[in-house]
């Protein structure tokens, strides 16, 4: 929703579903104090709290334990639907072949493929680029082996590499290569997620829509990246990171300051709790 349109009044807020990196948490994957009162705040006010992530479930415990989040928190970008305790709710998974015709277009963009099966999370090398790094944030190890070897229950595929112009490319192809089969994004700069058609962050919102009985027009999103987009455009309200891309935050209600400066919670200061 552009920033002229109608915003839902505050008032009439019900659910606040956020990204978790870049938006809710610090580029150092940090969840400030100030961030977990704001959450604490929004539920004195009756208002409800979750979030979203193309994480696995399991890579946002970090996160789901100090907000002591109770509601169904979406993973994968919407691939699955997890109580807190992580029991699955819904997963939406890949086709196999869907998945290997994915696998192949990454690597022939010279890009690494990663690939998630429900709780495992398979890459081909443990010193191929950001793997350190993803493991350090999501406080889980992959496993090491071939990543075609079980496509059946594929939940998302991540591409991977540090040439953001190749990435972009990455995205504009699997999205040309796919169509409406599969869903293609960037995530950060350096990772593109695939997913079922339906698994992306627009589908979250209706997920909770309809788990929770709460209209998308009573709910808040928070995000950075270009696949936030899909769920600003479903919700009443929606609040761009001060870091976002100027084409992200066309598409958000308001722009907040960015995650390194207390975006999150200044968002939900301001234009959610409604406090100068």
């Amino acid at each position: 929703m552009p920033h002229d349109a109608a915003a839902t009044p505050a008032g009439q807020i019900r659910l606040v579903l956020a990204d978790v990196d870049g938006t809710l948490v610090t580029k150092d994957k940090i969840l400030t104090p100030r961030a977990i009162r704001a959450v604490e705040r929004l539920r004195e006010r009756g208002i409800l709290f979750t979030i979203t992530s193309g994480r696995p479930p399991k890579g946002m415990k970090m996160v789901i334990d100090p907000l002591k989040i109770s509601e169904p928190i979406a993973g994968f970008n919407g691939g699955m639907m997890v109580r807190p305790d992580f029991t699955v709710i819904e997963a939406r998974t890949l086709p196999a072949e869907t998945a290997r015709k994915v696998i192949g277009i990454i690597r022939d963009h010279r890009a690494d493929p990663w690939v998630y099966d429900g709780n495992d999370w398979i890459v081909s090398r443990l010193d191929a680029p950001h793997v350190a790094r993803e493991q350090w944030t999501v406080k889980f190890p992959p496993v090491v082996g071939d990543v075609e070897a079980k496509l059946d229950q594929v939940v998302k595929i991540t591409g991977v590499s540090d040439d953001l112009d190749l990435m972009k490319r990455l995205e504009h192809d699997l999205q040309q290569a796919l169509g409406d089969t599969a869903s293609a994004a960037l995530s950060q700069p350096y990772y593109v997620d695939v997913t079922n058609k339906d698994a992306n962050k627009g589908g979250v919102v209706m997920a909770l829509e309809r788990l929770l009985g709460i209209p998308a027009s009573q709910m808040v999103t928070l995000g950075d990246q270009p696949n936030d987009v899909l769920m600003f455009r479903k919700s009443g309200m929606s609040i761009a990171m001060g870091q976002a891309s100027p084409e992200v935050q066309k598409q958000a209600t308001y722009v907040s300051t960015s995650c390194e400066a207390e975006g999150f919670a200044n968002g939900i200061e301001k234009f959610v709790l409604g406090e100068a």
